[in-house]
């Protein structure tokens, strides 16, 4: 009894070796083929040549034709969310998220740096022109979010004077806040032969940073209205900004904080126009020459933020209401080169011809008392640099400020 006992247990236990075996030599057969099969279909890793890869032109169009089963009905129609039940939108979408953060601030920043197409974009880094696109946008949308944090006014006592410090270091104007200056940013659309125009306004510091910014108007609107229709100039009316320190020029004179503009700027009490005109005396052409090279910092600041972002030169765009926010983001990313002493702003040439082919705008208005600000200004820069050209210094000024000048100086 336990002898044929023995016997059936030993003969079942061979049986299931026998089993085993079989189920495993048919797991290697089936392993073997799904590996075949990858390497003829070009699945097998670096098996897949570039070349092959840039030949398809659309990533569903080659695969549709791979479906089968069930899924092949929808393959006749070719309706992306009947296979995926998300839209290529989304599809998109979710294959971005697998680049790294690195791969996509690179993308966003060789779009924004070059300007060039979202397909040679997509090519340089082996994704579709969707991807590209939502890249950028969730990367300008990113930036939108710290604006404030690179893009904002001096907002304390002492970060105003150093800004003071370093404009009156330059040409030696006293308690100067900023440089104001515009230009014109053109942008293509695809169905309209001619360029769209936009203008951007800017305010700068002595380092050359943006400190407020304001786009969107079309390049027909000129200096001075596109300064009366901005935030800044209502803050400042309302004594709101520009509203610190005064100084004294001298005995009963106080100087007030300024910003300074060329002629196509309105004269007001808080912001200081060059005297207009060829035939000026000593004085003012002294004042017009140190108004010209302080307020230089503010025109190369404008043209390297267009040498820098190729983006803002001519670029095709379907959206003109997205554009003003491209223009920020390349703003903050100028300021942020700035505050991160890149090297690269040092490899790049100083210059400020940033607007070429656009004629020098005149503006007429000449505020009463800015006037006289800005002769006693004068006259105060003159006096500390040459005391003894006295004929020559107060030739054509007005005679009211002459004698004030004369009397508390």
């Amino acid at each position: 009894m336990f002898c044929c006992t023995h016997h059936s247990l030993v003969t079942s236990i061979y049986i299931h070796l026998l089993f085993g075996l079989f189920h495993g030599l048919l797991f290697l057969v089936f392993v073997f083929g799904i590996w075949v099969f990858s390497l003829r279909s070009g699945g097998g890793g670096s098996s897949t040549s570039p070349e092959k890869d840039e030949q398809r032109k659309d990533w569903w169009d080659e695969f549709s034709k791979r479906i089968t089963g069930p899924l092949s009905q929808s393959k006749s129609t070719k309706k992306f969310g009947s296979v995926f039940k998300i839209s290529r939108k989304t599809f998109n979408y979710v294959c971005s998220l697998s680049l790294g953060l690195n791969d996509q601030v690179a993308v966003a920043l060789r779009r924004l740096g070059s300007g060039e197409s979202l397909v040679i974009i997509g090519e340089t880094f082996g994704i579709n022109q969707s991807s590209v696109s939502q890249i950028t946008w969730r990367f300008i949308e990113s930036m939108e979010k710290r604006r404030l944090l690179h893009l904002k006014w001096p907002s304390t006592e002492a970060e105003m004077t150093e800004v003071k410090s370093k404009f009156e270091k330059m040409r030696g104007l006293p308690n100067c806040c900023g440089a104001i200056d515009t230009t014109h940013i053109a942008m293509s659309l695809p169905t309209v032969v001619a360029q769209m125009i936009m203008i951007l306004q800017a305010i700068v510091d002595p380092d050359m940073r943006f400190r407020d910014i304001v786009t969107g108007w079309p390049g027909s609107v000129n200096e001075s209205s596109a300064l009366r229709s901005s935030g800044f100039f209502n803050l400042c009316e309302k004594g709101n900004r520009l509203s610190g320190k005064k100084i004294q020029l001298c005995k009963g004179s106080e100087l007030r904080e300024y910003i300074i503009g060329d002629v196509g700027f309105p004269l007001l009490p808080w912001l200081v126009t060059p005297y207009p005109g060829k035939h000026l005396s000593e004085s003012k052409s002294e004042f017009n020459k140190r108004h010209f090279a302080t307020r230089m910092v503010a025109q190369r600041a404008l043209a390297r933020l267009k040498e820098m972002w190729g983006i803002l030169q001519g670029t095709i765009w379907r959206d003109t209401n997205r554009f003003p926010r491209i223009i920020l983001v390349c703003c903050l990313l100028h300021n942020i080169v700035i505050d991160m002493e890149d090297e690269v702003q040092d490899e790049m040439p100083l210059t400020h011809h940033h607007d070429p082919g656009y004629k020098q705008q005149i503006c007429d208005y000449v505020d009463k008392k800015a006037s006289m600000l800005r002769d006693k200004l004068t006259l105060s820069i003159r006096k500390f640099t040459t005391l003894n050209t006295e004929t020559n210094l107060f030739r054509l000024m007005p005679m009211s400020v002459i004698e004030e000048f004369k009397l508390n100086c």
